[in-house]
């Protein structure tokens, strides 16, 4: 949340420019939040090394109840106790959900077929999340910038995981690698994003959308694309809908929260200004 503070007291207008993160980058409490992200990272980075994108990324989640109270204080935004007992359910119903799907398999690395389809869908839809959030009120376009951030995180825990993966070859088979160079791009565009979201000030939706859709892309891309299974029957499945549909019923309402300003009276208009009285002279009568 100390980038949140840096963030937000950006101008709107440079928010989704490409210098943005440049410019971020000068302030010392921004860089000290990079700092706290590059070690986060690093901690996923070898969760991803040894275990499935459907079990690490949705433990990510708990960082909505642990980024609103502190964000909130850091920040001085308001979130209060609605904003806070919806982040608990998202969260409760992320964990319910992981509790419930008997995660197993998969791969370390999706086929090309598997990545070109996830381009596919993922640049036209997070291009038209961008596109739809310019000129919303904040809370929709913390909302919209969140769910856009959300889907690349994913994406970029998936690239991740295959980057890990060919640490075993080398430094220069690293190098040689795509997989590397996709992660640089998109981990830029999604921190362009993230921060772009949260410099629109509205901190839950912000929060709720990026901590949710995160976990949410990575198990899609984790099914689809490393074959990576759900087990469950059919009490199992409704089980997992009913997680799923708590959380984005939490997500709803956070997405529809935003803070509300104390109205300002109107000001009554000034009465007309009366007319201004010739001056008459006053004469004097001489008596004779």
């Amino acid at each position: 949340m100390l980038q949140q503070k840096e963030a937000a007291a950006a101008p709107a207008e440079q928010a989704l420019r490409v210098g943005f993160l440049l410019r971020l980058a000068r302030r010392p409490t921004w860089l000290a939040g990079m700092g706290a992200d590059a070690a986060g990272f690093g901690c996923q980075a070898a969760a991803l090394g040894v275990g499935r994108l459907v079990v690490v990324q949705p433990l990510l989640a708990t960082t909505v109840v642990f980024a609103l109270p502190i964000g909130a204080r850091l920040a001085g935004q308001h979130a209060g106790r609605r904003e806070l007992a919806c982040a608990a359910v998202v969260t409760a119903g992320l964990a319910g959900f992981l509790v419930l799907a008997h995660p197993s398999g998969g791969r370390s690395d999706a086929t090309t077929l598997g990545w070109a389809i996830t381009a596919a869908v993922a640049v036209p839809l997070c291009g038209g999340l961008v596109a739809a959030s310019r000129h919303r009120r904040p809370a929709l376009k913390a909302s919209l910038l969140g769910i856009a951030t959300g889907i690349l995180w994913g994406i970029a825990a998936a690239l991740t995981k295959a980057v890990v993966d060919h640490l075993d070859s080398g430094v220069l088979a690293l190098l040689a690698d795509w997989h590397l160079y996709v992660l640089i791009a998109v981990g830029w565009a999604s921190l362009t994003l993230a921060q772009a979201s949260l410099q629109a000030g509205a901190l839950a939706p912000a929060v709720a959308t990026q901590a949710t859709f995160d976990p949410l892309a990575s198990v899609l891309v984790g099914t689809l694309a490393f074959a990576e299974t759900i087990r469950q029957g059919a009490l199992g499945l409704a089980g997992c809908a009913i997680c799923l549909v708590a959380m984005l019923a939490g997500l709803a309402v956070l997405a529809a929260a935003e803070r509300a300003s104390p109205a300002t009276p109107a000001l009554a208009p000034p009465p007309p200004a009366a007319p201004a009285r010739p001056a008459v002279p006053s004469a004097r009568l001489d008596r004779g």
